[in-house]
């Protein structure tokens, strides 16, 4: 990759450019994600403010920033994120002495906006997998297998291309996933899973010439799935049950999510299925319930 080498716009960015690459060791793109949006706040300062030295820099310059940023559409997450990086170089200049205050003490992040999770209706998974033709051979096999096991564990695209035989569980009903940070987690699977899972592993030693015998999921000719291989298969069989936008294997996941949710599960374990690090992650599935609440309130109550 060719040599970045922007055009620095106040000295004192150097120093702490070369404290990213050399001490943090940050990646190439994350150290000109820093050197693109401080020249930007530079370069608004002087057009606006003329040449100022670090310490004539207070918060209302800063907060004039982040008004123009706002005024040109910039999302809460992109503000966000160049807050985040006057705090880290302003942080820098208190260590090394430069500065005793920092001007970035009263800045009040921007709340970026939560999307909510989008999810197939239970009726819609359903049809999937009571109407819709798979395919007895072993690409339809494969198709249905994956798809259920989103369905019924909530894993990650990642998790499954990478799920392996020995990781699956007959007796205990059980599949155990390597997570983010190769986390481990453990998932209770149903029996018709199991049985599935059992059918397809007995099917792959029939029917497959020689195979990849460290992954459970392989294409025809043996070898473990493509991520884009899986991706295009659950999108494809979305699209002939459900209408919404997004068709993913994510989507999938916010579906089991979503249904363990609004048929009373509880959080914390929903959290754990999910392998989510913090409960706060996890608690965007609520507002479903909670817009099922209110339904099933305005239905029930007699003066709803």
């Amino acid at each position: 990759m060719a040599e970045h080498n922007p055009l620095i716009l106040n000295p004192a960015v150097q120093p702490f450019i070369d404290y990213l690459k050399f001490e943090k060791r940050y990646s190439q793109h994350t150290v000109r994600g820093y050197e693109d949006d401080l020249n930007q706040f530079f370069q608004f300062l002087q057009n606006d403010f003329g040449e100022l030295s670090l310490k004539q820099i207070n918060s209302s310059f800063i907060r004039s920033w982040l008004a123009s940023l706002k005024n040109n559409d910039l999302s809460s997450k992109s503000i966000n994120r160049k807050i985040s990086v006057l705090k880290s170089f302003f942080k820098y200049q208190l260590r090394t002495g430069v500065l005793d205050i920092t001007p970035v003490l009263n800045i009040v992040l921007p709340k970026n906006k939560r999307r909510l999770p989008v999810f197939v209706e239970q009726k819609d998974i359903s049809t999937l997998f009571s109407q819709i033709e798979f395919g007895d051979d072993w690409r339809g096999q494969t198709d249905r297998l994956l798809l259920s096991i989103f369905y019924n564990t909530g894993m990650r695209l990642s998790e499954l291309v990478n799920l392996r035989e020995s990781h699956i569980d007959l007796i205990s009903n059980t599949i155990k996933v390597l997570g983010k940070g190769n986390k481990e987690r453990i998932i209770p699977i149903s029996t018709e899973l199991k049985n599935a899972v059992k059918e397809y592993l007995q099917n792959k030693r029939k029917e497959l010439e020689s195979f990849d015998h460290v992954y459970l999921l392989v294409n025809g000719k043996g070898k473990k799935l493509y991520a884009k291989y899986v991706y295009l298969a659950v999108k494809k069989y979305l699209l002939s049950v459900t209408t919404i936008d997004k068709k993913s294997p994510h989507v999938l996941r916010h579906t089991f999510a979503t249904h363990l949710t609004n048929n009373g599960a509880d959080l914390n374990s929903v959290k754990e299925l999910l392998g989510h690090s913090s409960l706060a992650a996890t608690q965007i599935y609520t507002h479903n319930t909670i817009e099922k609440l209110k339904d099933v309130y305005k239905k029930a109550h007699p003066k709803a």
